[in-house]
């Protein structure tokens, strides 16, 4: 089968073959066709498998040869990586013909993106949000969209856009040709598509003999201690036949903390999650699809946009939340019939999820072997040479992180605390409470090491009655009352008198 062989013009299928894309896979093959002839289309399959060229062919080639300016075609994403990654590939498509794709989302200058639409691009590819934006500053005419794609609905559902959606399909026109791709179908998005699409055609590409998770991935489950796991990631990092590799973690700031780890470990890394800049996360995405950095640390906002072929490994550095989102994060590796390798540590604390992911999909994987960076099973599982450590020779950390911003004084930027709750650092500025007056005592009888030492004397050079104590920055205070302290022999010091 080729692209040819399904009426796919041959200016499209040059531009396909300039890059080694040759033969359709089984969503493009069964797709492909319906789409060409206008059907309204549910194409459901694992992500991976080409749904991107399933419904850009068709978009590209019903708009002819020399389209005329203006939006004539909607393609909608959740995400902004996949937004990126998207209106790539319908540009590489559409390389050979004057038809001009642009991606619209947010966290960019809206002056390029308006500048795009004042040149007549004819393709939008676009996240919900910025869309609506530009279409309410009548920045963007939705009027004569001809065919609107929705891309991933379901994580579209899970981000809470349906609402948003709701109010794309009411700026389109009624009669218009309408597609939906998804890896998986929940109930809200079956409801979407029978009330905005015409008699769909559900079209499900698997194979007879796959089960839900992808057979050419290798799934590992290990219970893993959380200490433990760092240096348990950096001997999988060094794993024979490991290529780029996906981290997935929970929350941004363990993302931040793992990125810096595995550099100071010698492991070309960087991050992708919501506190970094749009400009940050597209540098990153950008060194990581050329190879320049091996491994990316990404928080799940962003799995739906990591579309690279070459991903060998993919680590969740703690389990996820339930079998769709397992899914879509170990889906990052063995795409376009590649094999891969899917590791997941899951904590004591996280066994019921795991049991939870196991039973939905049916893995049969039972129990999580208990395992440590010792453990002699990792290496044998994961083919990693003996003796390996978690930290690459010669390894060491450098003294300013990449973002330029001094290292700080424990990894991942946390403050050590003593017994007490409070930090060394915030001792140094005096104390937990962050910005007490030096020259005001504290009510405790015992001293702090920010305050300065005053030795009081019951000779002459004390203080009488009704006196003011003068504070070491200049400044009268009222004076602390001390307790009487008992010498050897008996005798106590006089104490200080109580205020005025």
């Amino acid at each position: 089968m080729t692209f040819a062989a399904l009426d796919i013009d041959q200016d499209i299928v040059e531009a396909l073959a300039s890059k080694g894309i040759a033969e359709p896979f089984p969503i493009q093959a069964q797709t492909i066709p319906l789409g060409l002839t206008g059907q309204d289309i549910i194409g459901q399959a694992k992500t991976g498998t080409g749904k991107t060229l399933g419904f850009g062919l068709p978009l590209i080639q019903r708009l002819g040869p020399d389209p005329a300016p203006g939006v004539k075609a909607l393609v909608v994403v959740p995400t902004r990586e996949l937004c990126i990654q998207v209106a790539e590939d319908l540009d590489l498509a559409a390389s050979n013909r004057p038809t001009k794709v642009t991606a619209i989302y947010g966290g960019k200058a809206y002056e390029d993106q308006i500048e795009a639409l004042k040149d007549g691009a004819q393709i939008v590819v676009a996240t919900p949000g910025r869309l609506i934006d530009l279409n309410q500053q009548r920045l963007l005419d939705l009027s004569h969209v001809e065919t609107i794609v929705l891309d991933e609905a379901d994580k579209m559902l899970d981000l809470g856009f349906l609402p948003d959606i709701e109010k794309i399909f009411a700026k389109v026109p009624e009669v218009r040709h309408t597609m939906l791709f998804s890896a998986t179908m929940p109930g809200p998005i079956v409801a979407l598509a029978r009330r905005f699409m015409n008699r769909p055609i559900h079209i499900r590409a698997t194979d007879p003999d796959e089960g839900k998770t992808q057979a050419n991935i290798k799934h590992v489950i290990y219970r893993a201690h959380s200490l433990d796991k760092d240096e348990v990631i950096g001997r999988i990092l060094q794993a024979e036949g490991r290529g780029k590799t996906v981290v997935f973690t929970r929350t941004k700031r363990a993302a931040a903390k793992l990125v810096e780890e595995l550099n100071d470990r010698g492991f070309p890394a960087v991050a992708v999650h919501g506190d970094l800049s749009q400009e940050q996360r597209e540098r990153a995405m950008a060194a990581f699809r050329a190879g320049k950095k091996e491994i990316l640390i990404a928080t799940d906002v962003a799995a739906r946009g990591i579309d690279v072929d070459d991903v060998t490994h993919v680590i969740n550095h703690t389990v996820p939340d339930d079998p769709d989102n397992y899914l879509h994060r170990v889906g990052r590796t063995g795409r376009a019939g590649k094999t891969g390798i899917a590791v997941t540590f899951v904590d004591w604390d996280d066994l019921h999820k795991w049991r939870l992911i196991d039973k939905g999909l049916e893995m049969g994987v039972g129990e999580p072997v208990e395992t440590y960076s010792s453990s002699p099973h990792l290496y044998a599982d994961l083919d990693i040479p003996e003796g390996t450590k978690g930290r690459l020779p010669g390894a060491h950390a450098p003294a300013v992180r990449e973002d330029g911003k001094p290292r700080s004084e424990r990894q991942g930027g946390e403050r050590r605390r003593t017994r007490g709750g409070t930090s060394e650092a915030e001792r140094r500025e005096g104390g937990a409470d962050g910005g007490r007056d030096k020259s005001h005592p504290r009510p405790s009888g015992r001293q702090s090491r920010s305050e300065p030492h005053v030795q009081h004397h019951s000779g002459p050079e004390t203080a009488g009655p009704g006196s003011a104590a003068v504070s070491a920055e200049g400044g009268d205070a009222p004076a602390k009352r001390r307790r009487r302290r008992r010498r050897r022999g008996g005798a106590q010091d006089a104490a200080l008198p109580p205020t005025g």
